[in-house]
């Protein structure tokens, strides 16, 4: 695997909001709002630029990017990477939010600039079969869209299933980068667009710090170690339980004892299997750190174990 996971939330803002790479930006953006002409985007201001995580691990469920062009437009780009309650609502919240903050109190309603909201999601979530849908606010009569000043694009990455010689448009080759580019071994021959082939440059992993990569690697294993623990102790909790229960209703009678059998089986499944899953979650996360080549005492420190247990681990894989 040569190239990282566009869709972690270290690698993306990296690669999106990137003050030394804005021309990734400005080709995504274009490509997205189809902006053509004098309406195209020659330069943009980042806000809040590409930073570390101040911790290290730091876990963000919502990545976004903003950006502010020549002309004043504002651009909200979010990598959306689980759905929430609430999610539609939110997203115009923050656009409206975004729109309003412009002005202040007493100032005239004209020097208000457009708003447009690009949200990647991962994860389905319109009823429209399309990867790629466009929202405005429209006369219901008449389709025509005179309330013009909030725009909102998505890109469903599940609905996405074109292969590398089906890439036809910037759009498909954009979220083909996004979604496959941690799978690929070599930048696709068909990609001509010099902001994207920018971000394939910005996305192979020899071209990153050892600080940078370490955050990458932190957050995507914050990511699977919290979808580890949930499904190991489920399922540690569904054995245990049931074992339990048989037991206990042997004992006091097949109804009752079933009840409170698989009761008390949940119980102490759920503490023993949570116990054990922590244990085994650290050696696994221990292991992932060494082999990516970090020291044992910074292992250890994120792994939460001691020095010599990492020495252990360390020793065995050998």
């Amino acid at each position: 695997m040569k190239f990282v996971d566009i869709k972690n939330d270290v690698a993306f803002r990296k690669i999106f909001g990137n003050e030394k790479k804005k021309i990734i930006l400005i080709s995504f953006l274009n490509a997205v709002l189809d902006l053509t002409g004098q309406h195209r985007i020659a330069d943009v201001t980042l806000i809040d630029p590409f930073q570390l995580p101040r911790i290290i691990g730091e876990k963000a469920t919502i990545i976004d990017v903003r950006a502010r062009d020549q002309s004043g437009r504002s651009f909200i780009i979010e990598m959306q990477v689980a759905e929430k309650d609430g999610f539609k609502k939110r997203v115009q919240y923050y656009s409206c939010k975004e729109y309003a903050s412009q002005i202040d109190r007493g100032d005239s309603y004209v020097l208000l600039n457009p708003v447009y909201f690009i949200g990647i999601l991962n994860f389905k979530f319109f009823p429209n079969p399309n990867y790629f849908t466009k929202h405005l606010t429209i006369d219901e009569e008449t389709g025509e869209c005179t309330l013009d000043d909030l725009k909102f694009r998505f890109i469903e990455l599940p609905k996405f299933k074109k292969n590398e010689h089906e890439l036809k448009t910037i759009i498909d080759k954009w979220t083909y980068f996004i979604k496959k580019a941690d799978k690929l071994e070599v930048i696709p021959e068909n990609v001509d667009d010099e902001g994207l082939l920018a971000a394939y440059e910005e996305a192979k992993k020899h071209n990153w710090t050892k600080k940078e990569y370490d955050a990458y690697i932190y957050a995507g294993m914050r990511e699977q170690d919290r979808k580890g623990e949930i499904s190991f102790a489920e399922r540690k909790a569904t054995e245990r339980g049931m074992k339990k229960g048989m037991e206990k209703g042997m004992e006091k009678g097949m109804e009752k004892g079933m009840e409170k059998g698989i009761e008390k089986g949940i119980e102490k499944g759920t503490q023993i299997g949570a116990k054990i899953g922590k244990q085994q979650e650290k050696q696994e996360v221990a292991a992932r750190c060494l082999e990516n080549g970090m020291s044992v005492e910074t292992t250890a420190q994120i792994a939460d174990l001691t020095i010599d247990e990492v020495e252990n681990i360390k020793e065995e894989m050998k």
